[in-house]
């Protein structure tokens, strides 16, 4: 660190790499979700318990992907905010109720195959969905209070078309680095050791018990899996470098110029793509913990499979030969 001239931030880097992320996302996640949902709402009265957490896990996704639009006229617009500053922290506020709300269901799901795995006889028939129902509505609230605070921060600044900040004008950095910190503890930190703690106990649980059946051993850990890969790509980076970058923000607030300020920013808008594409991996929950979903899934690609063929014949003159359901499902 000095206080000699500082190395010019990349500000350009996010206009040309957030937009296309988002419009990938946005597509990808709200077919994907919005598939999922609509598996989950035909079989509401079959609901399981978690499958209110996967609920309000998809909920919380589309809430967000219907913002990514007005994000990416943002972004084309040369980061000029045309929707005004209510708009603008609304769109922030929903980002964040995405992100603390799938963690906090993520984590609520952990906390429920633990208890069903490793503490059968215990939770038997004392667990109900109304449960699910009312713990649903406390991660709400309580992630709509952690999120609060956000809202009272600068998002834009001045009356003309401008800034739509992430975070806050440079004026009141120094704040919303201390309310950063603490919300990463309580908002991810806490969550992710949890989550942790139980898929580590349930592994050890599964791995010493030989009368456990071979399908739950193989979909806990296909589950186990995809937390893992949804934290180490969406979330610990974001949280990480979003406080880092704050932090070089401080810094060249108060003229002390950090060498890496320029790596942390772009590193930062990287994750900042990455942790949006929990609104498209999500979606791999329904994917594991729903088989109507699947046999919906698999059932489409047949069905697509079939009027490709169709399409193909016709084209080339041929007459199909009509396929039997096991012959169409061999071929996929």
């Amino acid at each position: 660190m000095n206080k000699s001239s500082c190395p010019r931030v990349n500000f350009d880097f996010t206009g040309r790499f957030l937009p296309p992320v988002y419009i990938i996302v946005f597509i990808v996640g709200l077919v994907a979700n919005g598939w999922g949902l609509k598996s989950l709402l035909q079989k509401w009265k079959k609901l399981g318990n978690i499958n209110v957490f996967v609920l309000n896990l998809g909920l919380a996704d589309i809430l967000y992907l219907l913002t990514l639009p007005f994000l990416v006229v943002y972004h084309f617009m040369k980061s000029k905010w045309i929707f005004g500053d209510a708009f603008c922290k609304i769109t922030r506020f929903c980002f964040n109720l995405n992100l603390y709300g799938s963690i906090g269901f993520l984590t609520c799901i952990s906390v429920y195959r633990y208890l069903a795995i490793v503490h059968p006889m215990r939770v038997m028939g004392r667990i109900t969905v109304t449960h699910s129902v009312v713990i649903s509505v406390m991660v709400w609230l309580l992630v709509s209070v952690q999120s609060l605070p956000d809202v009272f921060y600068t998002k834009t600044y001045g009356n003309k078309p401008g800034k739509c900040y992430e975070t806050t004008h440079k004026r009141y950095v120094e704040s919303y680095l201390k309310y950063s910190l603490g919300w990463t503890l309580t908002g991810f930190c806490i969550p992710f050791l949890i989550t942790l703690g139980c898929y580590g106990h349930v592994i050890v649980v599964l791995c010493r018990t030989n009368t456990t059946h071979k399908v739950l051993k193989q979909r806990s850990l296909k589950l186990l899996f995809i937390l893992i890969l949804l934290f180490s790509v969406c979330y610990i980076p974001y949280h990480v470098l979003k406080n880092l970058n704050l932090w070089s923000r401080v810094l060249s607030k108060q003229k002390i110029c950090a060498e890496w300020s320029n790596g942390v920013y772009i590193a930062h808008q990287i994750s900042r793509g990455l942790v949006c594409l929990n609104g498209a991996l999500n979606p791999l929950v329904y994917l594991h913990g729903n088989e109507n979903f699947l046999a919906s899934t698999r059932q489409l690609l047949q069905q697509a499979h079939q009027t490709f063929s169709r399409v193909f014949f016709s084209n080339s003159g041929s007459v199909p030969v009509p396929q039997t359901a096991d012959e169409a499902e061999h071929e996929l």
